[in-house]
């Protein structure tokens, strides 16, 4: 029997199984695919995330850090926000005194990193190329494989994802709605190929437009809009793609070339719940949230900080560990549902055309950049410091 078992080895569940068994857990991973081997010659994968200073201490902890330095990364130094030339913000890693605000990933680099971790620790078991058939909750919790394998676990947590099979087990309701919002992310080779340290965002009524710079002049664009917009826009060649890209981006984006896109839509999801019995939720199968501040994965890498800390104190001999779990829950779920309203808020104010609100709103872009020690506050919530 293992003392945990992890259903979803992405980024979330491959962190949360290489912490509880550096805290001596035996540990099985769950994870139907796998991803594809990192050769330098690869062009930037088009699911890429903004990891915050917090994040970043995480994956040290765990060893992954130094593998995905070695392999591609940019770190920002600043960021930009902005509606028009009458109000904007900028945030810069000095104001705080840190040599970084944070780094953008590609995802999959992320998930290598910890999957290698995964292979070197003689603890975790990894099972791959086989989905979930059903899952049995109870003491012990048993997983079985559709090759018909079988895995009892004394925890089971589920890490797999939005549409959470392990949550629907549980019979855990959620929250939540699709935004009527969505979003193209398009990658870029910028004509001048030095690499940037700023990431940038404009704010417009139908939808923010975004830049995130990546290694050796490679970025992401991320261009929010109505759903009729980005169906528009997927229909279009790269060449009327990259026009459209001209006239409604910023002209401080330059001259590029597209290499690829692809759209999504923006969903907001909250379980009622983190933790039933001896199972747990972490991660997207807990919440998903308006990707507005690249918020997404930060949360998910605090979930499991939270539940390792929670299971430290795990005594193995003890049958039930759920007022451990309960603490998690307790520490993470209000935490994460202020941190989704808030970035609703945000996606309220800025999405209409009222002349007053708009004022209104360029104002505070103005004083928010000017107000000091508050202004520090928020950029320390933002990277995890606080």
């Amino acid at each position: 029997m293992f003392d945990v078992g992890i259903v979803g080895g992405g980024m979330v569940g491959a962190a949360t199984a290489v912490g509880l068994a550096q805290q001596g857990l035996d540990v099985v991973v769950f994870e139907a695919k796998l991803p594809f081997d990192y050769a330098p010659e690869q062009p930037p994968d088009m699911r890429v995330s903004a990891i915050n200073l917090n994040a970043q201490t995480l994956l040290n902890s765990l060893g992954a850090w130094q593998d995905i330095e070695s392999k591609r990364l940019c770190p920002f130094n600043k960021m930009l926000v902005w509606e028009s030339d009458k109000g904007s913000t900028q945030f810069d890693c000095n104001e705080i005194n840190q040599q970084q605000l944070g780094f953008i990933v590609e995802n999959r680099l992320i998930q290598l990193a910890l999957l290698n971790r995964i292979k070197v620790l003689p603890n975790i078991t990894l099972v791959s190329g086989a989905n979930i058939k059903d899952i049995h909750m109870g003491a012990p919790n048993i997983i079985r494989t559709e090759d018909n394998a079988s895995y009892e676990c004394k925890i089971l947590v589920g890490a797999d994802g939005g549409n959470s099979q392990v949550r629907r087990c549980l019979n855990i309701g959620q929250q939540g709605w699709q935004y009527k919002q969505q979003a193209m992310g398009i990658n870029i080779k910028l004509a001048d190929a030095k690499q940037r340290d700023i990431t940038w965002q404009q704010f417009r009524s139908s939808g923010p437009l975004a830049f995130l710079p990546l290694y050796d002049g490679f970025a992401s664009l991320v261009w929010y809009d109505s759903a009729t917009k980005i169906a528009e826009l997927k229909r279009l060649n790269m060449s009327n793609l990259k026009t459209q890209i001209i006239a409604n981006f910023p002209h401080k984006l330059g001259d590029f070339e597209i290499l690829q896109s692809a759209s999504f839509p923006l969903t907001r999801m909250h379980a009622n719940q983190y933790c039933k019995g001896n199972s747990v939720l972490i991660g997207d199968a807990a919440h998903t949230i308006n990707p507005l501040a690249g918020q997404g994965v930060n949360l998910g890498f605090r979930d499991v900080s939270a539940l390792l800390e929670c299971l430290s104190d795990w005594d193995k001999r003890e049958i039930s560990v759920h007022h451990l779990l309960k603490q998690y829950e307790n520490k993470r779920r209000s935490s994460n549902l202020l941190m989704m309203s808030t970035m609703d808020a945000i996606y309220a104010v800025f999405s209409n055309d009222n002349l007053p609100l708009k004022l209104f709103r360029n104002a505070g872009l103005n004083l928010a950049d000017r107000a000091g020690p508050i202004k520090k506050q928020v950029m320390k919530v933002a990277l995890g410091l606080a």
